[in-house]
């Protein structure tokens, strides 16, 4: 993995928000694919072929909700 990007925006999970939190998690889920393919050039390459791939929009909104279970049981769920 690339040393160079900073996986977790500001070094945390916390939010005020869930919306936040679920922006965090999209976030996050892109910062996973920048790392694990670091060419710029390949990423914008394969774009068109997930695009038009159902299962693979699927699976990545599986990740993006992985993460934002998370980021939500860092957050406590937001209870006050």
């Amino acid at each position: 993995m690339s040393d160079s990007v900073q996986l977790i925006p500001g070094n945390s999970l916390i939010t005020e928000t869930p919306e936040e939190g679920r922006a965090l998690a999209i976030k996050i889920s892109r910062l996973v694919i920048k790392a694990t393919q670091p060419d710029a050039a390949v990423r914008e390459r394969l774009r068109p072929i997930y695009a038009e791939d159902a299962a693979m929009l699927i699976a990545i909104g599986q990740t993006v909700a992985i993460e934002f279970a998370t980021i939500a049981a860092a957050n406590n769920y937001w209870k006050k």
